[in-house]
């Protein structure tokens, strides 16, 4: 027995051999680029190389059994090449699907950073202030009823202000962790837009911008009014701080087939085509040129925004227009 496989053995290494290589360089040199066809040179490799020894051991002499021996080999080829290519497929789709999943995990864990940021550096200028000025009444640095009172106001002012920047980061967690729970009803956009503007009139008359509403036809939206007259507000709120003093900010109401049109105009100079896209995501406050006033906010507006349109199966889009830009909202109208 083993002279005889001393004898077959060089045959065997003579065909398998070459075989083998042909298949390791080809492995090289597709590498990772088609996962399928690695996997079918990965299963053909060694059934060839097999086939290929079985046939020299024989001397070329294809006998009934070697030719049973072949087509044997033919049937497994047959099975395995196909399973190997749905394999090699399925491997290929799971590694570009973890691969986007790690790109998007990246994308966000570089978005809770720039958040963390933000909010650090907002949350740390007002508290600067608060902090300075209740020294200063603690001190008696202060002491005149006047000023008291003006340091009083001001404290308080910055007190709702770190409320309401509380108030966005509690909805915007809730938005993004999908615990948002909405009750739809019909909700009339006209009562909604006139809560908004009455709202946001005072802060647009202390900056000097007129603030405008009309309407084609005042449709019915499906939807909750608390959080729809907060998107209106986002947007008013938004649009009057970027808008310099002796500008307009307009709301224009419409509907279109089956959805209301809810339009937001500004005079804020336009927003670089670059930054068109950003302008919903979290943190994202523009260049300078679109901040007159120095106060950008906390950047949290706007992403709320889009939140809560989409929770109401609506769409929300930002685009230059005039003197400014327009923030246009579309949502279904209520049946």
């Amino acid at each position: 027995m083993l002279v005889e496989l001393m004898h077959i053995a060089p045959y065997a290494i003579a065909f398998t051999l070459p075989i083998a290589l042909l298949g390791l360089v080809l492995l090289q040199w597709l590498g990772e680029r088609s996962l399928p066809t690695s996997m079918t040179v990965l299963v053909l490799v060694p059934l060839v190389a097999t086939a290929g020894g079985v046939i020299g051991v024989s001397g070329f002499m294809f006998t009934p059994m070697l030719n049973t021996t072949l087509l044997v080999y033919l049937w497994i080829a047959l099975v395995t090449v196909p399973a190997a290519l749905l394999l090699g497929r399925g491997i290929a789709k799971r590694t570009v699907w973890e691969r986007a999943a790690r790109v998007r995990e990246r994308a966000a864990e570089a978005s809770r950073r720039e958040l963390v940021a933000w909010i650090s550096h907002d949350l740390r200028t007002p508290l600067a202030g608060i902090r300075a000025m209740a020294e200063a009444l603690s001190d008696g640095v202060v002491s005149a009823p006047e000023d008291v009172a003006g340091y009083a106001s001001r404290i308080s002012a910055e007190t709702q202000r770190l409320s309401g920047m509380v108030d966005d980061l509690f909805e915007l967690s809730k938005i993004t962790a999908g615990a948002l729970r909405l009750t739809m009803s019909a909700v009339p956009l006209r009562d909604v837009i006139s809560e908004a503007v009455a709202a946001e009139g005072p802060v647009a008359a202390s900056k000097g911008v007129r603030l405008e509403a009309n309407a084609e036809e005042w449709p019915v939206v499906l939807g909750s009014d608390p959080e729809l007259a907060r998107v209106i507000r986002n947007l008013l709120s938004n649009a009057i701080r970027h808008t310099p003093a002796d500008g307009t900010v307009a709301v224009h109401v419409d509907a279109e087939k089956d959805q209301a049109v809810v339009s937001v105009d500004d005079a804020c100079g336009g927003i670089p085509d670059n930054e068109l896209d950003r302008v919903f995501d979290v943190a994202f406050r523009g260049s300078a040129a679109r901040t007159p006033s120095g106060d950008g906010g906390a950047g949290l507006g706007l992403a709320i925004a889009r939140g809560l349109v989409e929770a109401h199966q609506g769409e929300i889009a930002a685009r230059n227009h005039g003197p400014g830009c327009r923030f246009e909202v579309r949502l279904p109208i209520a049946v």
